[in-house]
């Protein structure tokens, strides 16, 4: 957060004293502190403005991180992600069950433990893939490109297809009064008066996205980190595997 400067501050304090003297047995207007003093100005902007701020902010850094639910094909994902261009590393919890999510270009690895593989219908099955859990249980597994769960995990680890499909709003925007969220100073916009969303912009330095709550109860995320680095590196040899075939995923 960024402090409030001492200049500020005297300013301030200057104005309600003068407010309050001449308020003694006087009408005044126009003595209201400004919501928009000392922020970077998009509290100022219309709806619209503000959200293509907040887009232009976001796409402009290389890293991000973001946490919070997602909502989709009637399945609820609880996601702690690190993002950057090349990549993103970071949990993800489902049905109950946390997976750790890496992946470095185009290479896929996926960490769980011998409760998220999935489960055969027979008794059979169910030796062989209790064998198959156990032995993926806890190991980077690379998950391979033409498996349907490379598709279905691989938009958590994409900074931006990921926000790309979240930071916009549906329906008829407006402003919702200025906020705080995280420590941070934010101005609200809402779509149709939230039912098309809501997303709490900062007004301390760029106009970053800090908090969004999707449209149709389709999950609410917090955004921090804009612009702070991490490091992203592949697995030790030994605690990854190749599994080669279809991952035998839930």
């Amino acid at each position: 957060m960024i402090p409030i400067s001492q200049g500020r501050s005297r300013r301030a304090v200057l104005a309600g004293a003068v407010c309050a003297l001449l308020a003694t047995g006087t009408a005044l207007t126009g003595c209201a502190e400004d919501p928009n003093e000392g922020t970077n100005g998009v509290g100022r902007l219309p709806a619209d403005k503000i959200q293509g701020r907040a887009q232009q902010a976001a796409g402009s850094v290389g890293t991000v991180r973001l946490h919070g639910t997602v909502v989709t094909s009637g399945r609820t994902y609880t996601l702690d992600m690190r993002l950057k261009e090349k990549g993103g590393i970071g949990s993800v919890t489902t049905k109950g069950e946390t997976f750790r999510l890496l992946r470095i270009d185009d290479e896929l690895y996926l960490k769980a433990g011998a409760g998220f593989w999935g489960h055969g219908d027979g008794e059979d099955d169910g030796r062989a893939d209790a064998a198959a859990a156990a032995k993926l249980a806890e190991k980077y597994v690379k998950v391979p490109q033409g498996d349907p769960s490379y598709k279905k995990f691989i938009g958590f680890t994409d900074k931006n297809v990921l926000l790309g499909g979240l930071l916009t709003l549906h329906g008829k925007l407006a402003t919702d009064g200025h906020h705080e969220q995280s420590g941070l100073r934010t101005i609200r916009v809402t779509g149709d008066k939230g039912s098309g969303g809501t997303l709490d912009v900062s007004l301390e330095g760029k106009p970053y996205p800090v908090r969004l709550v999707r449209a149709g109860g389709a999950g609410t995320l917090t955004f921090s980190a804009w612009g702070t680095d991490f490091p992203l590196e592949k697995p030790a040899e030994d605690e990854t595997l190749d599994y080669g075939g279809q991952l035998p995923t839930s």
